[in-house]
């Protein structure tokens, strides 16, 4: 804790272009002899300079192509603009030289002097001209490139370059010539060149011998970099070369896409969720909810200082996003609450400590497989996405590693440490745990049989995710700008006009969705999605209504922010998580649980795309965030429950019939699902009532998947299980019961009857 409150308190998390804005940097891609500046190279070009500018998916920029060879690239809370626009328009052509000796001048041209072709004088880091033979490697040889700090070696920070195949048996020659040369000759250096010009030219290691030379596809440069040199110049080299040289044409800076309304709507929203939270656990579970909630609280903090060391910028949904996730995390305190509360019923004269200790033991499992199989999705999201797909990878994990820490080792001392003092003893009541709580005694008073005919549940699943997929068929998807793309108009105005005005103005002119920033000095910039000649005009009518006399600057086409190939990288990612998790649950339960989990999962997104399309709502961004969530909250409620059917069925209960196990399995851990849900929903709610524009949409999204996750988990995944379990295991258990009965039919009436 020491350590966040020190992140915290140094390091603050830059805001996004929602929030506060940024820089606006405008690129125009240029033709060279052998490629085109088309619309196909702008946006390969694109794909580029997002992987540069965000390693990690946490930078959230705006990147996109406008017109056939510009590209709007905007970046939020950037320090120094003049020097991201010119690491962004740098070319990265890297290339490997062999060195030949020094050089009397840079002016002088040996290769003419000495007639080798290909041959050039450049100097070195020092300024020493040094002559080099033709590039014997180029930046297609490289694999990777890292920036790490050699605490062993004392090299200080150092570039790790990582080869392809045949790119290590050029390093290898390249090296092993080198070698051949005495230390200290020029000729036993080796230069890299960047965009024409020499970044390091070190001597082979002593180590090399004459011919061998640097083998295994990997180096080091060392060159008395600091911590910036070297992460910009692995960027560099691990972002590739563009395919087109790229101009710097123009650069601003640029105003919130939010209006202070809704900035301070969203905020009060989430304070006032996270209290109701806080509240409704406090209430339930009285001193263990307080120190739950005090956990909590600490689980936010070092959430919050995780996100500032990696750099994470924090935009409006993603502050949704991180207050919810403290409502998730409610989940694993709710979790050990009631199995404490259990084993506080199941014993003849408990202590409230030993009944939490067994709590933590009974909740542990189900609090682990839960939270591994959404590590599992993040850590895929993280290295097979991109953009701000590969950004949420960051930040999920992050958030699940922060609440393990908060529920199974801040939650635990505090709560271990309260019920070891004599005011606990004397009144048990105030713990939270003593009873088992009005909703568990009620459900195992009535024990409802709810899996008596689980084909009913199926198809009741199965009626409502036709009607809501019937939504992608009849209404379609309504993509946003990030999918589609759209127009960029900028006006001039003879006014100031405040974009507040503009944003309300274009609303009630019918374009809801337009994006309005103010952009430089009296500039206004309108993004919307396509529109025709006769609604560019309204939107230029509406604007000029508000500043009185009006120009417009520009007005180009523009492509999408999340490109083909950081879709299709979210898919497969995607794809690869859910396979993964099937994995993981079948080898930690049994392969008909993984698949009704992930039957589950598939229904909930059917129906929360579904609903979406019915509503006419916009598949954004933002939509893609919520998703994504959606999908980690239906796994570790289905996974909580198999958990438990899981121990009934190593208990004494193995003579039961399945589906009245998994009823029972159902009571006992609904407290939990409902608690955990009320958690949840509390956030949202405030967050669908008091806040606005997309978050409202977000809140939306995270209502309907968290409603439909709790039920799927209780009503399609236990159905789906105990269909398949009399169909496989349960059949075959009793085909073997069936051939061991016909085979010891007793002879004696008294014992027929037993048997049978």
């Amino acid at each position: 804790m020491a350590g966040a409150v020190a992140i915290a308190l140094t390091m603050p998390v830059r805001l996004g272009l929602d929030l506060r804005g940024g820089t606006q940097i405008v690129l125009e891609t240029k033709s060279t002899k052998t490629t085109e500046a088309d619309r196909e190279a702008t946006d390969r070009t694109v794909e580029v300079l997002r992987g540069r500018i965000d390693a990690l998916g946490v930078a959230e920029p705006t990147i996109v192509r406008s017109g056939d060879n510009r590209i709007v690239v905007e970046l939020p809370g950037v320090q120094d603009p003049k020097q991201a626009a010119d690491v962004l328009g740098r070319t990265a052509q890297l290339t490997v030289h062999s060195v030949l000796g020094a050089a009397e001048s840079t002016e002088k041209d040996p290769g003419s002097e000495s007639g080798a072709e290909g041959e050039r004088v450049l100097p070195d880091e020092d300024g020493q001209p040094l002559r080099l033979k033709t590039a014997s490697l180029t930046g297609e040889d490289v694999k990777g490139a890292d920036a790490r700090f050699d605490q062993q070696g004392g090299a200080g920070w150092l570039v790790t370059v990582d080869f392809k195949d045949a790119g290590g048996d050029r390093w290898a020659k390249v090296t092993g010539e080198a070698a051949c040369h005495p230390a200290g000759d020029p000729q036993r250096r080796v230069a890299i060149v960047l965009d024409n010009k020499i970044i390091s030219s070190p001597q082979v290691d002593p180590s090399v011998t004459c011919g061998a030379g640097i083998a295994g596809g990997s180096t080091q440069i060392t060159g008395s970099f600091d911590a910036a040199e070297a992460r910009e110049l692995a960027l560099l080299v691990k972002g590739g070369a563009l395919p087109v040289p790229v101009e710097t044409i123009e650069q601003r800076t640029i105003g919130a896409t939010l209006g202070d309304e809704a900035i301070s709507a969203g905020a009060w929203a989430a304070v006032i969720g996270t209290a109701l939270t806080a509240l409704f656990i406090i209430v339930v579970y009285r001193l263990m909810g307080a120190l739950a909630t005090l956990a909590l609280l600490c689980y936010g903090l070092i959430s919050y200082a995780a996100l500032a060391a990696v750099g994470a910028t924090l935009t409006l949904p993603g502050l949704a996003g991180f207050v919810l996730a403290i409502g998730m995390a409610v989940d694993a305190n709710v979790l050990v609450f009631e199995r404490a509360r259990e084993e506080q019923a199941s014993r003849t004269r408990p202590s409230t400590r030993s009944s939490l200790t067994a709590g933590f033991r009974s909740a542990f499992s189900a609090i682990a497989d839960s939270n591994i199989t959404t590590l599992i999705a993040a850590a895929l999201l993280f290295f097979l996405a991109s953009g701000p797909v590969k950004g949420f990878g960051v930040t999920l994990g992050i958030g699940v590693l922060a609440s393990m820490v908060s529920a199974l080792v801040i939650t635990r001392v505090l709560a271990e440490f309260a019920a070891s003092r004599p005011a606990v003893f004397r009144r048990p009541h105030i713990t939270g745990i003593s009873t088992t709580g009005p909703v568990r005694d009620a459900l195992l008073r009535r024990d409802p049989f709810l899996m008596r005919r689980p084909r009913r549940w199926l198809a009741a699943s199965a009626l409502v995710m036709v009607a809501a997929g019937a939504g992608i068929l009849v209404r379609g998807l309504d993509f946003g700008i990030e999918f589609t793309g759209g127009r960029l108009i900028e006006y001039s105005t003879a006014t100031q006009v405040d974009a507040d005005r503009a944003r309300d103005a274009l609303a009630d002119a019918g374009f809801p969705r337009a994006v309005v920033q103010s952009s430089g000095d009296g500039d206004l910039s309108v993004r919307t999605e396509e529109l025709t000649d006769a609604e560019a005009e309204k939107v230029t009518e509406t604007v000029g209504g508000l500043g009185g006399e009006t120009e417009k600057v520009r007005d180009e086409l523009i492509g999408p922010s999340l490109g083909e190939e950081l879709r299709r990288d979210a898919l497969i990612a995607l794809g690869l998580a859910l396979g993964a998790q099937l994995l993981y649950l079948a080898v930690r339960f049994r392969l008909l649980f993984g698949t009704a989990a992930v039957g589950a999962l598939a229904h909930d997104v059917v129906i929360l795309v579904g609903v979406f399309a019915w509503l006419g709502k916009p598949i954004d961004g933002v939509f893609l965030a919520a998703l994504l969530t959606v999908i980690g909250y239906s796994v570790n409620d289905s996974v909580v429950l198999f958990d438990r059917i899981r121990e009934l069925l190593a208990g004494k209960d193995r003579r039961t019939p399945f589906a009245r196990l998994t009823n029972r399995a159902i009571l006992q851990t609904l407290p939990r699902t409902v608690n955990t849900g009320m958690g949840a929903v509390l956030i949202l709610a405030s967050l669908a009532l008091l806040a606005e524009d997309s978050l409202t949409d977000f809140a939306l999204a995270l209502l309907i998947g968290v409603g439909v996750g709790t039920y799927s988990s209780v009503f399609t995944a236990s159905p789906l299980a105990i269909e398949m379990y009399d169909r496989g295991d349960g059949s075959r258990r009793s085909r073997r019961k069936g051939r061991t009965a016909e085979k010891t039919v007793p002879a004696s009436r008294a014992e027929r009857q037993e048997v049978s």
